[in-house]
């Protein structure tokens, strides 16, 4: 049974979530605040988590940067009922597969989580332990990436994508299709959440330079190792 973690302190919508999400087969652990929240993920495993942005003790996008910390490998959604520009680009940037503004339906929130489970079962990678980049080592099972003694710990999403351009490698690849394939879509928003995780692995990549991640505005990028 997929096992979801909804952070959210509105007791009234809260209640109402864990519920929905229960008929649908999805077993719910509900707190009402980040502090709650962060206790609970250090000890245990869940296969999505949902989180308010707005709570208290510890705000979502807090709570987010300190589960990247102690457990990238978890994919996440953010609910608030902000609407600035600012505030998606933000969660995007963090890393979170959706972003959803009050007020919405809850099978909105189902659908939304089928769909990231199963981009995510999808994109997994394989049971292989350890793949060589150039002078590199990816061990996408332990999420991270080796540079001789260094160590890079990566996130579900860096993951994946490195996975996916390694699988594409010295290719072009339509901006748009790796935006469906690993994003889920092509809006503007996704856009600029992929633009900064190219950004972060072009430094993840830079001590070997026979590794290059090259752009074509408006068309697509390449995975060149040569």
């Amino acid at each position: 049974m997929i096992q979801i973690l909804l952070a959210e302190d509105d007791f009234d919508f809260g209640s109402i979530l864990k519920q929905y999400l229960e008929l649908h087969d999805y077993k719910v652990t509900w707190v009402k605040n980040g502090k709650e929240a962060l206790s609970i993920l250090v000890d245990s495993n869940f296969d999505i988590c949902v989180f308010d942005v707005m709570m208290p003790k510890m705000d979502g996008f807090t709570l987010a940067e300190k589960v990247i910390e102690i457990k990238p490998e978890i994919p996440f959604i953010f609910l608030t009922a902000k609407k600035m520009k600012e505030d998606k680009i933000r969660g995007l940037k963090l890393g979170a597969d959706d972003y959803i503004v009050k007020p919405f339906e809850a099978d909105i929130l189902v659908l939304r989580l089928q769909n990231i489970l199963k981009r995510t079962h999808k994109l997994q990678p394989g049971k292989t332990e350890t793949i060589s980049i150039g002078n590199y080592s990816f061990e996408p099972l332990n999420h991270q990436l080796k540079f001789g003694t260094e160590s890079q710990r990566l996130t579900e999403k860096e993951t994946i994508l490195i996975h996916y351009l390694w699988e594409h490698k010295n290719s072009m690849i339509k901006r748009e299709n790796l935006l469906n394939d690993v994003w889920g879509n092509d809006d503007f928003f996704s856009g600029r959440s992929m633009d900064v995780f190219i950004s972060r692995l072009r430094k993840y990549f830079k001590q070997d330079h026979d590794i290059t991640i090259e752009s074509v505005r408006g068309v697509g990028l390449t995975f060149k190792i040569k």
